[in-house]
C-alpha cells in the first residue's frame, strides 16, 4: 500500500504555507475568497429551502404545491435544503456525533480503516490523490462506505469506535432510503411520468446503491489558495448532505459562485448527473465546490444514491425527447459515465476560454468518441488531415462534444 500523508497530520503539523501540490490554478484563486464573509451576504441568489412537510399530504392542492416547489429548484438550481424531511433531528445528531468522534481518533487508529486505491479497496478512511480533473491535491480526508441495502453493506470495514458509529449510521441509511423514494416520486410527478419511473430507471429498491461519504476538511493555514474539494457535478441520481454548521459548500449559479447558507435541522439535496441525464437537462446537476478555513475543522456526511455500475444503461428517457429537444446524452451505462463524463459545467474562472485541439484530446481519454470516429488521435492525425478537414467530414465540433455541450463545458468538468 503507497502511504499518504494525511491532511489532518500536515495541518497540525504547525505549517505556515500550505505544499504546493494544494494550491489551486492560478484562474481559480481570484474566485476563492473568505467563505465566513460570503455566508453572510444576503444579496445575490440563495440556494432554495424546500419544506417537504405536506409532500405526502392527503389533501391534493397541499400536495401539489409542494411538489411543484421541489420541481422549480430542480429545474432551476438542482440543489436545495430540505426542512420538515422527516428525518428525527436526534438521529441526524447521533450520526454528527459519530462521525466526528471517529475522525477525533489519532490518526494512527483511523489508519486502520485506510482504503487502498490501488488494489480497488475504495472503501474506508483515506485523501485524495492527484487523480482528479486538476492533478492537484484537495484540502481534505474522508472515510467512505456503502451503507445500504444492508446485505451488501461489509460491516467488518466500518468504524468500531466510537460505539454508536454502526448502529446510527445504519438507522439513517435507511431513513434516507424512504427519503429518496418520496423524492422519486415527486420528481417523476414534475416530468409527468407514472410515481415510480424514475426510482425504476435508477434501480429500484433492490438496486439502488446508498454510499456515503464523510468529508473532514482540517483547518488551513492558507484558506485563499487551496479548496477542500474542487469543482464538480454528483454523478448520483441524488445527494443527500448533512454538515457539521461551518459554512464552505458553493454551487455555480447564473455564472457566478453563491455561497450555501447554513440551515439548521436541514438536509441539503443534489440533483445528480444520473436524474440529469434521464431528464435530458430538465433537472440540473450543479457545479459545486468546497471552501476550507482556518478557523474552524469543516465536517459533511455525503450519501450518493447511486444505480448499479453495469446493469442499467442510462440515456434519456423518451418521453423526454422530442424533434424540438433531441436526446442530449448519448447512451451509457454508470460505469461508462463515471469514466468518461464527458458533460461539463461551464465555468469561465476555471478554466481558460481557448484550449487547442490537442489539449481537448489529452484531457480526453477517447478521442474517438470526441470525433464519433472508430480512430484513436494517432491514427487520425496520420491520416494528414488538418482539423477542419476531420471535423467537416462529421459534424460541426461543437455538436460533435458531448451531444451539443459548449467548448467550455467539456473543459471544465472532468471529476466525480
Amino acid at each position: 500500500m503507497v502511504e499518504v500523508e494525511r491532511v489532518e497530520t500536515l495541518a497540525k503539523s504547525g505549517i505556515i504555507s500550505i505544499p504546493k501540490e494544494y494550491i489551486r490554478p492560478k484562474e481559480e484563486l481570484e474566485s476563492i475568497n473568505d467563505v465566513f464573509l460570503e455566508e453572510k451576504k444576503e444579496d445575490g441568489p440563495q440556494v432554495p429551502t424546500i419544506d417537504l412537510k405536506n409532500i405526502e399530504s392527503e389533501d391534493q392542492k397541499i400536495r401539489e404545491s409542494c411538489i411543484e416547489e421541489l420541481k422549480k429548484a430542480s429545474l432551476d438550481w438542482g440543489v436545495m435544503h430540505l426542512v420538515n424531511h422527516g428525518i428525527p433531528v436526534d438521529l441526524m445528531e447521533r450520526v454528527k456525533k459519530a462521525g466526528e468522534e471517529f475522525f477525533e481518533l489519532p490518526v494512527e487508529e483511523k489508519e486502520k480503516y485506510a482504503n487502498d486505491q490501488a488494489t480497488g479497496k475504495i472503501q474506508g478512511y483515506g485523501s485524495k490523490l492527484a487523480n482528479n480533473a486538476s492533478g492537484q491535491l484537495e484540502w481534505e480526508d474522508y472515510f467512505f462506505h456503502l451503507v445500504y441495502p444492508e446485505d451488501k453493506r461489509d460491516l467488518s470495514l466500518w468504524p468500531k469506535t466510537p460505539s454508536d458509529y454502526i448502529e446510527a449510521t445504519s438507522e439513517y441509511a435507511k431513513c434516507l432510503r424512504l427519503l429518496a423514494t418520496k423524492v422519486f416520486k415527486a420528481l417523476s410527478i414534475g416530468l409527468d411520468l407514472e410515481l415510480d419511473r424514475l426510482e425504476k430507471e435508477v434501480g429500484g429498491l433492490e438496486e439502488l446503491l446508498l454510499q456515503m461519504k464523510i468529508n473532514y476538511y482540517p483547518k488551513c493555514p492558507q484558506p485563499e489558495l487551496a479548496l477542500g474539494v474542487e469543482a464538480h457535478t454528483d454523478v448520483s441520481a441524488l445527494t443527500f448532505i448533512l454538515h457539521n454548521m461551518v459554512p464552505g459548500l458553493q454551487l455555480f449559479y447564473e455564472g457566478k459562485w453563491a455561497t450555501a447558507k447554513c440551515v439548521p435541522d436541514s438536509i441539503v439535496m443534489h440533483i445528480g448527473d444520473t436524474l440529469e441525464i434521464l431528464s435530458n437537462g430538465k433537472y440540473k446537476s450543479i457545479l459545486h465546490r468546497g471552501l476550507v478555513n482556518k478557523e474552524k475543522v469543516r465536517v459533511s456526511w455525503a450519501v450518493f444514491c447511486e444505480p448499479p455500475k453495469d446493469k442499467i444503461v442510462l440515456k434519456p428517457l423518451p418521453e423526454m425527447v422530442s424533434d424540438e429537444c433531441p436526446a442530449k446524452f448519448p447512451p451509457r451505462t454508470f460505469a461508462q459515465h463515471i469514466e468518461h463524463k464527458l458533460f461539463g459545467k461551464e465555468q469561465k474562472e476555471l478554466v481558460p476560454e481557448k484550449k487547442e485541439h490537442k489539449e481537448l484530446v489529452s484531457e480526453f481519454k477517447h478521442h474517438k468518441e470526441l470525433m464519433s470516429e472508430k480512430k484513436e488521435h494517432k491514427e487520425l492525425v496520420s491520416e494528414k488531415k488538418d482539423h477542419k478537414e476531420l471535423i467537416s467530414e462529421k459534424k460541426d465540433y461543437k455538436e460533435l462534444v458531448s451531444e451539443k455541450k459548449d467548448h467550455k463545458e467539456l473543459v471544465c468538468e472532468k471529476k466525480d
